[in-house]
């Protein structure tokens, strides 16, 4: 007997990716990548260190990703715990204010230098190919997140 992959949650035959995304977030305009983000939860039951995962996006489900970069050191999301995952760079005034941290919901900056959401985009958190985390951007939709 095999068992699934441990960032994967089996339920039947459905298949379900181990994080959400909750939050999907625009900025007011393109130099501003402090304000630009998405959330992401872990609905696993277990501990789910994302060092090494890799943030891709696509123009829709059907193109080929292009990847954004890697998170690495990563961190450690506990079950239930989320994360924020801000395009820019915190030192960087020009790209506008980071979002303020919580106890619940720290912030993970990605350092990028141009931002990339519009909307259809869809962005992926893979391991090893693994996909962990999966949504299409919706500025319509509540929280930004759409169906892939």
């Amino acid at each position: 007997m095999t068992r699934p992959a441990p960032h994967t949650v089996t339920t039947g035959e459905v298949k379900k990716t181990a994080l959400a995304v909750r939050e999907i977030h625009a900025p007011g305009a393109p130099e501003l990548l402090n304000e630009e983000w998405i959330v992401l939860e872990n609905v696993s039951q277990t501990s789910i260190n994302v060092r090494g995962c890799v943030l891709t996006v696509a123009e829709s489900a059907h193109r080929r990703p292009h990847i954004l970069g890697t998170l690495d050191p990563g961190f450690v999301l506990p079950p239930g715990a989320k994360v924020r995952v801000v395009t820019g760079s915190a030192a960087r005034k020009a790209e506008g204010s980071a979002p303020e941290e919580k106890e619940e919901l720290k912030n993970y900056h990605l350092f990028l230098k141009q931002g990339y959401l519009s909307e259809g985009v869809v962005v992926r958190l893979t391991l090893r190919q693994l996909e962990l985390a999966r949504a299409s951007f919706a500025p319509d939709q509540p929280n930004g997140v759409g169906p892939v």
